[in-house]
């Protein structure tokens, strides 16, 4: 365990794998207070505080409590998602004339880098030197050449470092021997009342996008890019969850609500502000930057009352968003999206940053 003056990385242990693996937890903290707990099954953020308007730090993610919980069942609370995060059509795509089939695990698609994706693996967990205002953790996995049906041997890491402006930021980067397809995403599911027994339609969001990815009824983009004027999916301007959600929409009705893709503006100038989200009761305010040319916002739609709250209870429909800044679902069957394609003479690098504050 090292410890500085203002912030501190302490581990401890988080359970065992089905097949014997233990499992690490790393506690960041700040001097604010904000602490963020990760293990290094799935590299899942368990636990996120983050102040209210009066000070007052209070978890802000749905997540378990045991690791048995996260291995049983999994709708990606807090994980790291790879190779591909969201879908592909069929799980097929082709590169060089190769077509690959890779797991089909939501309904007839691929998700989330499919059956076995990198939010159901180990990680290697390594503390980098910690700095006067921040800290670091290094997440290692590598994935074998057709893991998942995916081509090429390829090496992730993950770096979260919180800092003492109550920023987590997370740099991601990927290197691979054979030409290969990556979209690495970070699912955590907020509720910035901090009472996971109540809804997230009263949060107000600002998307940063003057067009979304409209979806086929099994959630595939039909290629076209949407102007959100006149929609429910403008966000340009705050607007609560709830506002539109049940309005009558071929697209919210394939989506069971929103689960979709938008295509965020100024994709040139790098990391950029590309959303936001603020709780007026708790006054809590989170702004997401990135340097991905889309996000993705899921409303906790099937969430249903089955899964066990680490408050006691279950997860309530709709009691968690999503905001998964990436590369669009399906770019690999859709040459008029931004490329995925990594090649072994290349460097896979993305950054996001999740910062709190109070309004």
């Amino acid at each position: 365990m090292a410890t500085i003056s203002k912030v501190s990385i302490e581990k401890s242990e988080f359970g065992k794998t089905e097949d014997g693996k233990p499992v690490e937890k790393y506690i960041l903290k700040n001097s604010e207070g904000m602490i963020v707990d990760i293990i290094t099954y799935g590299g899942i953020i368990t636990n996120w505080t983050a102040p209210n308007k009066d000070g007052e730090y209070e978890d802000v993610v749905l997540g378990y409590n045991s690791l048995d919980e996260y291995i049983k069942n999994t709708p990606y609370f807090g994980a790291l998602i790879g190779r591909y995060g969201n879908r592909i059509a069929k799980g097929k795509f082709s590169l060089e004339g190769t077509e690959y089939q890779l797991t089909v695990n939501d309904g007839q698609n691929h998700l989330h880098g499919g059956n076995k994706g990198f939010d159901k693996v180990v990680w290697t967990a390594e503390e980098m030197p910690a700095t006067g205002n921040s800290v670091s953790l290094k997440l290692t996995y590598i994935s074998e050449d057709g893991e998942e049906g995916y081509p090429g041997n390829l090496t992730t890491t993950v770096i979260y470092t919180l800092t003492d402006t109550n920023v987590l930021e997370v740099d991601y980067a990927a290197t691979t021997d054979i030409k290969t397809i990556v979209n690495l995403t970070q699912h955590s599911y907020f509720n910035l009342s901090g009472d996971f027994s109540k809804t997230i339609l009263n949060h107000e969001i600002v998307l940063h996008a003057d067009k979304y990815i409209p979806v086929d009824d099994t959630l595939i983009p039909t290629g076209e890019l949407a102007d959100v004027t006149g929609t429910p999916f403008d966000f340009r301007q705050a607007k609560t969850v709830g506002k539109e959600i049940n309005v009558e929409n071929d697209q919210l009705k394939n989506g069971l609500g929103y689960d979709h893709c938008w295509v965020l503006n100024n994709q040139v100038k790098g990391i950029r502000l590309a959303a936001s989200a603020y709780h007026p009761e708790s006054g809590r305010l989170l702004e997401i930057a990135t340097d991905e040319p889309g996000i993705q916002l899921y409303t906790g739609n099937f969430l249903d009352g089955k899964l066990p709250s680490k408050q006691g209870g279950t997860y309530a429909h709709r009691t968690g968003f999503c905001l998964e800044t990436q590369h669009y679902p399906d770019s690999p069957n859709l040459p008029g999206f931004p490329s995925v394609i990594l090649k072994p003479e290349e460097i896979y690098t993305s950054t996001t940053t999740f910062k709190f504050s109070t309004k």
